[in-house]
């Protein structure tokens, strides 16, 4: 898997969380989808964080994975 930290433009992208997860806080990630990337950060340093962009087909099979 390649897995690529950018920093730019990560305001410019329409960020969103699971519906599994509380308005409370706590751990969470955002995901995003930037041209043929998921671009992933962690929500509770989402302005100062690192954000991850992996490709579109490798993020479907980490997600068909992660169901099991």
């Amino acid at each position: 898997m390649s897995v690529e930290q950018v920093t730019e433009n990560a305001d410019e992208l329409r960020w969103f969380k699971s519906s599994y997860s509380g308005s409370g806080g706590g751990d969470c990630v955002e995901v995003a989808v930037d041209h043929s990337t998921v671009c992933v950060r962690d929500s509770k340093a989402a302005d100062a964080g690192p954000v991850l962009r992996i490709e579109q087909g490798e993020w479907a099979a980490f997600v068909t994975f992660a169901r099991g």
